[in-house]
C-alpha cells in the first residue's frame, strides 16, 4: 500500500492541500515586483555608494555590509541550496541505484567549488598578464608623463613605475598615500607596510604598482564569477517558486528571496564597484543579476501547468544543480569574499573593525539559516 501510494505521487503533478492557482498566481506578479526591486536596491547601493564617502570600497561601513552579505551567501550555500539538493537527490521517487549508493549532493558540491577555483586562477592569470600588456603598450606610446613639477623627483616616479605604466601611477600613489595614513606609527607591522620596502628608499609605489595591478584583476576575475554563481542558482530558485501552485508555500518564499536577493546583490554591488568596470559595463552586470530570478519565475509560472517536481528529470535535474550552485556559493563566500577581506592587512590592524565585520558576518549567516524554518 505504502509503494503504491508512493508510485501515485510520483507521477501525479503537485498535490496540496493549500492549492490555489489563482491566488499564487497573484502572489507570483507580487514576487516579481518585490525580488526585482529587492535585487535592484541590493546591487545598487555600493555603486552608488561608490562615489559617495560614507559608502566607498574603502571605508569601513562597506567591509562590515560586505561581512553580513558574505554571511547570507555563506548561508545560502550550505542550509539552503545544498540542503535543497540532497533533498531532491535522496527523494524516494528516484531508483535507488545510483542515487541511494553514492553522497552525490557533496560530491558535486565539491566539483563545483573545484572547478570554480581552477577558472577563478585562470582569470586572474589572463587578466593579470592582460594589463600587464596594457601598461606596456601606454608605455611605448609614451603615456608616462610627469605628474607635477616636482624637480627630479619626476624621474624617479616614472623609473619605479615603470612595470605598471602610467595610466595607474595617480591611483597608485594615491593607494600609497592611503597606507601612510591609514596606518598610523607605532603598531608594528602596521605602520605604512615599510617592510616591504627594504632595500627600496623610494620603492614604494614600484612594489603597490604591482599589487594594485594584481588586485585589479582579482577584482574583475571575483566579479565575474561572483555573478555566474549566483545567476545560476537565481533561476533555480526562480523556477521553483514558479512551478508552485500553492499560496502556503510561496508567501514565505517572497519574503526570504527579497531578503536574500538584497545583500547576494549587495555582496555583488561591492565586488563591481571595486573592479571599477566602466559605468555601461556595471550597469549591465547589474540589471542582469536583478532580473534573473524574476525571469526564472516567469519561466516556472509558465511551466507550472504541465510540470510534475516528483518526476526523475526533475528531480535530478534541481538536485544536481542545487549543488552545484551550493560549492560556487560556498566557495565564493569564504575564499573570495570571507578570506579577502578578514585576512587582509587592513583587518588586522584595526582590532574594532575586526569586531565588528565577525559580528555582522555571523549576524548574516545566523538570519539567513534562521529562513530555512520558513523557506
Amino acid at each position: 500500500m505504502a509503494a503504491s501510494s508512493s508510485t501515485i505521487l510520483c507521477n501525479a503533478s503537485e498535490s496540496d492541500p493549500c492549492r490555489d492557482d489563482s491566488a499564487a498566481f497573484l502572489l507570483k506578479l507580487v514576487a516579481i515586483a518585490s525580488i526585482l526591486l529587492s535585487g535592484a536596491a541590493g546591487v545598487s547601493v555600493p555603486l552608488i555608494g561608490r562615489n559617495r564617502r560614507f559608502l566607498q570600497t574603502d571605508g569601513s561601513l562597506f567591509v562590515t555590509a560586505k561581512a553580513f552579505a558574505a554571511g547570507v551567501i555563506l548561508a545560502t550555500g550550505f542550509v539552503h541550496m545544498l540542503a535543497g539538493g540532497t533533498e531532491a537527490l535522496k527523494n524516494p521517487c528516484l531508483p535507488e541505484f545510483p542515487w541511494s549508493k553514492f553522497p552525490f549532493p557533496g560530491f558535486f558540491a565539491m566539483v563545483a567549488a573545484l572547478i570554480t577555483l581552477l577558472v577563478d586562477f585562470m582569470g586572474t592569470q589572463y587578466y593579470e598578464r592582460k594589463q600587464e600588456r596594457e601598461a606596456d603598450d601606454d608605455q611605448l606610446q609614451g603615456l608616462v608623463v610627469p605628474l607635477v613639477g616636482e624637480g627630479e623627483c619626476n624621474v624617479e616616479k616614472v623609473f619605479g613605475e615603470e612595470d605598471s605604466g602610467g595610466i595607474h601611477i595617480v591611483g597608485i600613489h594615491a593607494h600609497a598615500a592611503h597606507h601612510r595614513h591609514s596606518h598610523p606609527h607605532g603598531h608594528g607591522s602596521c605602520d605604512g607596510h615599510s617592510k616591504i620596502d627594504i632595500g627600496h628608499g623610494h620603492g614604494h609605489g614600484h612594489v603597490h604598482g604591482g599589487l594594485e595591478l594584481g588586485s585589479s584583476a582579482r577584482h574583475v576575475v571575483v566579479s565575474q564569477v561572483l555573478e555566474l554563481g549566483i545567476v545560476s542558482h537565481s533561476i533555480i530558485i526562480g523556477i521553483s517558486l514558479g512551478v508552485s501552485q500553492s499560496p502556503c508555500t510561496i508567501r514565505p518564499l517572497i519574503a526570504a528571496l527579497s531578503f536574500h536577493q538584497f545583500f547576494e546583490g549587495f555582496a555583488l554591488g561591492g565586488c563591481i564597484s571595486q573592479a571599477q568596470f566602466r559605468n555601461k559595463s556595471a550597469t549591465i552586470m547589474a540589471c542582469f543579476f536583478a532580473l534573473t530570478t524574476p525571469i526564472g519565475i516567469g519561466i516556472g509560472t509558465a511551466v507550472a501547468s504541465s510540470f510534475n517536481s516528483h518526476s526523475v528529470g526533475a528531480l535530478v535535474t534541481e538536485g544536481v544543480l542545487d549543488s552545484l550552485s551550493a560549492g560556487i556559493l560556498v566557495y565564493m563566500a569564504l575564499v573570495d569574499l570571507i578570506a579577502a577581506d578578514f585576512l587582509s592587512k587592513r583587518m588586522s590592524c584595526n582590532f574594532r573593525l575586526q569586531i565588528v565585520s565577525y559580528l555582522m558576518l555571523f549576524l548574516g549567516a545566523g538570519l539567513m539559516s534562521s529562513l530555512a524554518i520558513w523557506a
